[in-house]
């Protein structure tokens, strides 16, 4: 291949960023590979780039000399510092109008500033998320695009190509300005982390109270597939539990230490939620359940030390629990998608990026980690409303919920009752019932802050701001109106 006939190039050769290369060589266009370590590169050029539409490189300046104009280049390394070492070396070679794209999973703030950066230099740069794994990057992953929608569109033509494919369109549209790609990648894997957390509560107790084995587990959780809870990681599930492991003859999951990993973007969905005041209770609950998994020898210890509950054999009716957990498991996963759909709302209101929740829903419906039937209903849902607040508000929704609230508690009781740790499962019943709440027990909690710190106070029968003495000598409390509360006096605490 001669010198500048490449359609785009990519940096970064792990199994991701293999992958991407062979879905775009095998749908019809000639890709620059380049990797820091040689040997990485030609491992590949040997290997499984062979007699492809491949051409290898051994030099960023090669790499940027073999590509088209406007160069393309897509970097698929660790976020951070990486991610600036790369664009670093790049910039310099490229001229303005070339495009680079990051594909890894970088925070969205440094997504924002390199635009800005790359900008200043004339050149494009498109912040995408990419989720699909090992296989939706070489079969059609699902592709959340941000940046300069002029940026988007000299790439458009190569991603939308290699984009997963759902009833004859891409799962791929553009998103919105700077970070709004990496962000709704971000909230992607925060409500990925609240899927599969629901889903190891669902098999907690299907196995230490309804006291299913692994065939058991495996034949449920297919049935459980061919319903509403028909999804990519309901499917993979019921794949694990019919894994033996070949040097013990045990069911392969029953092997594998309970100390999950995470790579930080559950984290930063909380700190932006944080930050923007709404609640992911669902998302924290499953962020936290990793982190305490993670402390293994800490839980091997105090199961010696602290009581246990007193074991209770289940004597209900098998069926009827199964079918509860099933229920708890899909209300709760629709509390999980209306907690991320209202903090991407929140973020497109504070960062202008007037995202469009019907599209985003429409490109994890496949290629994706989340990808499950059930995205089909939220497209409905924005179609019907397009500024739907929350997505349990949705009528299709509402019913939903109505129709299996009583099983939801019934499974979270039987969690509770045998000591069986449900936290995601808890965390979504909650915010239901606060949600759905006219009146929390706030008031008091008002009443205590207004106490120690003179923080005042509303009422509930007229308006303006109140502070009481709470401690008059002849505990009668006075009450007065206060200045508004940015102005009111404030004492000890918070």
């Amino acid at each position: 291949m001669t010198a500048n006939q490449c359609d785009i190039g990519l940096i970064g050769l792990a199994v991701m960023g293999e992958n991407l290369v062979l879905n775009m060589e095998s749908k019809g266009f000639s890709v620059a590979v380049f990797n820091r370590t040689t040997e990485v590169t030609d491992k590949f050029a040997v290997g499984r780039a062979k007699g492809k539409n491949i051409q290898p490189t051994r030099s960023i300046e090669e790499f940027v000399g073999a590509l088209k104009k406007p160069r393309k280049a897509q970097i698929m390394v660790k976020a951070g510092a990486p991610v600036d070492a790369v664009i670093g070396q790049l910039a310099p070679l490229f001229d303005k109008g070339d495009v680079v794209i990051d594909g890894g999973n970088s925070l969205f703030t440094d997504t924002q500033r390199r635009c800005k950066e790359l900008e200043g230099k004339g050149i494009h740069f498109v912040g995408m998320g990419v989720s699909g794994g090992e296989e939706g990057a070489l079969k059609g992953p699902s592709l959340m695009p941000g940046g300069p929608r002029e940026s988007w569109e000299i790439i458009a033509p190569i991603y939308r190509k290699i984009a997963a494919q759902v009833d004859g369109e891409p799962c791929c549209r553009y998103m919105g300005p700077d970070g709004a790609g990496h962000y709704v990648k971000m909230v992607h894997n925060g409500i990925e982390y609240g899927d599969m957390q629901l889903i190891c509560e669902a098999y907690a107790i299907l196995k230490d109270v309804v006291g299913m084995d692994d065939k058991q587990l495996a034949a449920t959780f297919t049935e459980w597939n061919k319903g509403e809870l028909d999804s990519y990681l309901i499917e993979i599930t019921s794949q694990i539990f019919r894994k033996i492991d070949p040097e013990t003859g045990k069911p392969l999951v029953d092997v594998i230490l309970d100390k999950a990993g995470q790579k930080g973007t559950g984290m930063w969905t909380l700190q932006s939620a944080i930050a923007q005041s709404v609640v992911i209770s669902t998302i924290n609950a499953a962020v936290e359940a990793r982190v305490i998994s993670s402390r293994k020898d800490e839980r091997v210890a105090a199961s010696k030390i602290l009581p246990q509950p007193k074991p209770k054999q289940f004597t209900g009716d098998r069926k009827k629990l199964t079918d509860a957990v099933r229920n708890a498991l899909y209300a709760s996963k629709i509390v999980s998608y209306a907690q991320g759909m209202e903090l991407l709302g929140a973020a497109s209101k504070q960062y202008n990026w007037n995202l469009n929740f019907g599209d985003i829903a429409t490109i994890w419906r496949g290629g994706c980690i989340i990808r499950a039937k059930f995205l089909n209903c939220i497209v409905d849902a924005y179609k019907r409303d397009p500024a739907l607040h929350n997505l349990l508000l949705d009528p299709y929704f509402t019913d939903i919920i109505k129709n299996t609230q009583d099983n939801w508690r019934v499974a979270v009781v039987a969690a509770v009752e045998q000591g069986v740790a449900v936290p995601a499962f808890s965390a979504s019943l909650a915010y239901f019932d606060s949600y759905r709440s006219a009146r929390l027990p706030s008031n008091l909690l008002q009443a205590q802050r207004d106490f120690f710190g003179a923080h005042t106070y509303e009422r509930v029968d007229k308006p303006g701001v109140f502070h009481t003495e709470w401690m008059e000598s002849d505990q009668k409390p006075a009450q007065k109106s206060a200045q508004p509360k940015e102005s009111a006096p404030r004492h000890a605490g918070e």
